[in-house]
């Protein structure tokens, strides 16, 4: 029982940082963005991709094999599993050749819809993710204020306006910009930027050491939480009840979509006390996956 009980464990861990879980919040979010979007879902292989260069992305940070007793518990996990870094050159692969394969297939149609504009719009996100870790000490990830907001851009990009980006170029239509896509890029944007501001508590003594000069270091962690992230994170709940309200949308859906905003609150509470690395990849990171399926159950059900 004790063994099965360890590799469960043990399982449960690789799944969180092995990144695998960013990957499922990647999909789970994009079908939402759909969703509410009210376009049709993408083909299987296109969510198959999206985990893949989710989970490469991710893991891109930890290449190298780092020491095995470093005090963050991703680093010492990664030395002790460094074969699977190697899996990530794999993936990494297997998502080119997937990139390759949708441009092919969809080639003679984009090129007769997309627009300079919207071939400018779908790049700047890549762009924005392969600046984030730059060359060498050189990247967007240095500049600590800017650092969650970059990452909150690319997730907010790909997230919501790639869905549909891809669904209607397969088809050979035009890109259209739509008001809700763009009230939900920014909602997503919100969302994302006030969790990765929360994840760098985390990293709060090491950033101070290294002169990086992230929220939590600038502004201290009572500060950050009650006079960033909560005020923040209210107006956007606000903003979408009164979009929602003007718009007719049910009470039930109003409430499902709030329901992950009420959960940041709580969570933002909780981290006045030192956490787990786990509690941030699971609690933190997991209101991903908690607005993915709130959202959805809203527009699929009210």
């Amino acid at each position: 029982m004790s063994t099965a009980r360890n590799l469960f464990v043990d399982a449960g861990r690789s799944f969180f940082i092995g990144n695998y879980f960013y990957g499922v919040c990647a999909v789970a979010l994009s079908v939402e963005a759909s969703l509410q979007q009210r376009f049709p879902l993408n083909h299987g292989l296109y969510y198959a991709g999206l985990f893949l260069c989710t989970v490469v992305f991710y893991t891109h940070a930890y290449r190298a094999h780092g020491a095995v007793d470093s005090v963050d518990i991703r680093v010492r996990w990664y030395a002790r599993n460094h074969r699977l870094v190697g899996v990530t050159w794999i993936l990494w692969s297997v998502s080119i050749l997937w990139i390759a394969w949708t441009l092919l297939r969809t080639m003679p149609g984009a090129l007769r819809s997309l627009s300079p504009g919207s071939a400018a719009v779908a790049a700047l996100f890549p762009i924005a993710g392969l600046a984030y870790y730059g060359s060498g000490a050189v990247g967007l990830r240095r500049v600590g204020w800017l650092k969650p907001f970059v990452i909150a851009f690319v997730w907010a990009g790909v997230v919501t306006i790639y869905p549909v980006f891809f669904h209607q170029i397969e088809r050979g239509e035009a890109y259209a910009f739509i008001s809700i896509g763009l009230l939900l890029f920014l909602k997503n944007f919100m969302f994302f930027a006030m969790l990765a501001v929360l994840f760098d508590i985390k990293d709060h003594a090491t950033d101070h050491r290294n002169a990086l000069y992230t929220f939590i270091v600038q502004r201290g962690l009572r500060s950050t939480i009650f006079r960033l992230v909560l005020p923040l994170s209210a107006l956007g709940l606000g903003t979408f009840v009164i979009y929602g309200t003007a718009h007719g949308f049910s009470v039930m859906r109003i409430l499902l979509n709030t329901l992950p905003f009420a959960l940041l609150f709580a969570v933002a509470y909780s981290l006045r006390r030192r956490r787990s690395i786990m509690y941030y990849l699971v609690v933190v990171d997991g209101l991903m996956l908690v607005k993915a399926i709130c959202g959805s159950i809203a527009m699929r059900f009210f």
